[in-house]
């Protein structure tokens, strides 16, 4: 009896066979949300090994990236100068709800709380939900496998105290 033929990798059942990657819809907000982390955790990153970050270096060497320019570069503006210019009133504010000190967080979800507290405290044009949201959603994309959990969990306490008006009437 012979032996079938071995399929080459490149047929069409070779390609079902693998996972496609989700596609990610990056509007022009979000877009400016991911570079914001971005900048944001190169900061800390910088601060925690002992140096201080330029900020308008760091923006720089980001607007350098050809996908930049299709960002809301308002809104990046916004929340990457706003946290750095914020951090340590920011980490004031994130402290209590932690259950561990704010220096063992892993910086991707360090940096996701701080632009989501921002959101919540300066920003009062995103509804908390969508400063949540997006908060959450950079974390389950640049962090670790359950990192958005705690952002989502310690961003809902802090809505509750920096927005109670708009969480308690939805």
């Amino acid at each position: 009896m012979p032996k079938p033929p071995l399929t080459p990798p490149n047929t069409q059942a070779a390609k079902d066979a693998q996972p496609a990657a989700p596609k990610r819809s990056l509007t022009p907000r979000r877009r400016a949300r991911e570079y914001a982390l971005q900048g944001v955790y190169q900061s800390l990153v910088m601060r925690r090994a002992g140096s201080l970050p330029n900020s308008a270096a760091i923006a720089k060497q980001l607007s350098e990236d050809p996908a930049f320019r299709r960002c809301q570069l308002e809104l990046f503006q916004g929340i990457f100068d706003g946290v750095l210019n914020r951090t340590d009133e920011l980490e004031a504010i994130i402290t209590p709800a932690l259950d561990r000190p704010i220096n063992e967080l892993s910086p991707v979800e360090h940096a996701a709380l701080l632009i989501g507290t921002y959101e919540l405290a300066a920003d009062l044009s995103a509804p908390y939900k969508v400063a949540i949201n997006e908060a959450v959603e950079l974390a389950k994309t640049f962090g670790g496998t359950d990192g958005h959990k705690y952002v989502n969990g310690v961003l809902d306490l802090l809505a509750q105290k920096l927005r109670s008006a708009e969480t308690k009437a939805n």
